[in-house]
Parts: C-alpha cells; sequence; structure tokens
C-alpha cells in the first residue's frame, strides 16, 4: 500500500513504539500528526522526521486521558491537514504490583489511558475516518488476551480496549473502514520502566531481559505492513501467539503456565510455593 500523502495520526509518539511507527509511516511518504505529553521531545521527532523523509509533520501535545486534548488533537489536525487517513492509538501506560497492594488509583489512571484515550481519540476521528475509508489501529497487547499476574489494571484495560476496537469492527462492517487490533509481545521500549508501582511512583527499571525481547523498530514494521494488509488482528511473536492459542484451548493449563513465568522475573512479585 501506498501511504503517499496519507494523514497519520498517531498518540505515545513521542519514544518507543510509537516513536518508530512515526518512522515507519514517513518512510513510506505519509504525512504525520503526533500526540505525547512531552511536547519537547515531540517536537524534535517532527522535525527530524520533516527533515529526512521530506514529509510535512506536525507535533501536538496532549494527554490522552484527558477527552478535551483528544478533541483539540483531532480538530488541529484536519486544520493541517483537512482529512485523517489512519489513527494509530498507541499511547500507553504499564504497571507493575499485586492488586492486594495496589493503590486504586493506579488502575484507574491505566483505564484512563489505555482505554478511554482509545475511546475519545477514536469518537472524534471516526466520522472523518469513514470519509477516507481509512483505518484506526488499537496497540494493544497479548496482556488484553490473557491475565498477567502483577497487571491486572494493564490487562483489564487492555481487555477492554480489545472489546471496544472489536465492538467497533462490527458496528462499521460494511463501511469499508478499517479495524485493526495489534499485539505485541514484550518489546524493547521504556513503558516498563515507567510502569506503575503499587503507589503510582513510576518503577524506574524494568524487570525483565530487555535483550530477548522484539524492538520497537520491528513492531513498528508489523504494524504499518499490517495496516498496508487491512488485516484484523496482528499477535506478533511465536510466545504471543502459542499464549492466546493455550489460553483459548487450555485455559487452566494456561494459569499455571502463566505463574510459573512470572515467578521466574527480576524480584519477582509471586513466588512457587512448591
Amino acid at each position: 500500500m501506498d501511504f503517499k500523502n496519507k494523514v497519520v495520526v498517531i498518540t505515545g509518539a513521542s519514544s518507543g513504539i510509537g516513536k518508530s511507527c512515526a518512522e515507519e509511516f514517513a518512510k513510506r511518504g505519509a504525512n504525520l500528526v503526533l500526540a505525547a505529553r512531552q511536547f519537547v521531545t515531540l517536537c524534535e521527532v517532527t522535525a527530524d522526521l520533516e527533515k529526512k523523509y521530506g514529509i510535512k509533520a506536525l507535533a501536538i501535545q496532549a494527554d490522552v486521558s484527558k477527552e478535551a486534548d483528544c478533541e483539540e488533537l483531532i480538530k488541529r489536525a484536519l486544520l493541517t491537514f483537512s482529512k485523517i487517513d489512519i489513527l494509530v492509538n498507541n499511547a500507553g501506560l504499564s504497571m507493575r504490583a499485586l492488586f492486594n497492594e495496589l493503590d486504586l488509583t493506579v488502575l484507574k489512571s491505566l483505564m484512563d489511558v489505555n482505554f478511554w484515550g482509545t475511546v475519545y481519540c477514536t469518537k472524534y476521528a471516526l466520522p472523518e475516518i469513514l470519509k477516507t475509508k481509512g483505518s484506526i489501529i488499537g496497540v494493544s497487547s497479548i496482556a488484553g488476551y490473557r491475565g498477567l499476574p502483577g497487571r491486572t489494571g494493564y490487562s483489564a484495560s487492555k481487555f477492554a480496549m480489545n472489546g471496544f476496537m472489536e465492538a467497533l469492527r462490527t458496528e462499521i462492517l460494511h463501511t469499508g473502514v478499517h479495524v485493526m487490533v495489534a499485539c505485541p509481545g514484550f518489546t524493547t521500549s521504556n513503558i516498563r520502566v515507567a510502569a506503575l508501582a503499587k503507589d503510582g511512583k513510576s518503577h524506574g527499571e524494568t524487570s525483565m531481559e530487555e535483550g530477548k525481547m522484539m524492538s520497537s523498530e520491528e513492531v513498528a514494521e508489523h504494524i504499518v505492513n499490517g495496516v498496508a494488509a487491512r488485516k484484523r488482528t496482528l499477535v506478533m511473536t511465536g510466545q504471543g501467539k502459542l499464549t492466546v492459542w493455550i489460553n483459548k484451548l487450555f485455559p487452566a493449563l494456561a494459569d499455571k503456565l502463566v505463574f510459573n513465568h512470572f515467578t521466574k522475573e527480576k524480584n519477582a512479585l509471586i513466588e512457587n510455593h512448591k
């Protein structure tokens, strides 16, 4: 698919998967509207992409947990480019804490960003995407198919996103709009470093072996290829596909396997008492 002169809106675009998606779309000729809270970094990203690829890019400071910010994001995208072809709901927040010890404001924060951020942006962009018969993408997670220990809020928010996207896809099935849920496995990005602890503060370190994970650039390439092929669902990594398959067919076994896997992470939150 030729993305030349397509207008792509990406949330959470200042780092990680969002930034890599911006570069991948720019490489293929798309114009960009990039949103994130880190405005200075975002301006650097847009300037770099414009210079590197000769495309047009607009940086907009936005907190997707705020409906007004999402509405303003879409308004400004239309003021600049007069259309929207693709919306990538990528902005995300993670956590690492046992539910029993968790301050519930943490769970609420994750729902506000991961679920409501997707809902708000999609709500305001949908009328325009219906006109262009474009694409709506939700960057979800394997945690949206299989609940993960120590990530109750993250799993809940991604399950909610998956359900929302599936229902929306069915509602607009015959409109020509493409709806895709992209589910990376564990990815090398700052999402785990910025993950919230039980008290709502950032962990500041990752509990996982980053070297064995898919890079954000690889994930972005899969996502953009998925948009080009208008795929319905994109489950990345062999481990991710196996997890979804086992959880569907053998859920009790999945409980044990996932439990055992997370007892082996660094500074594990759960212990195997066998």
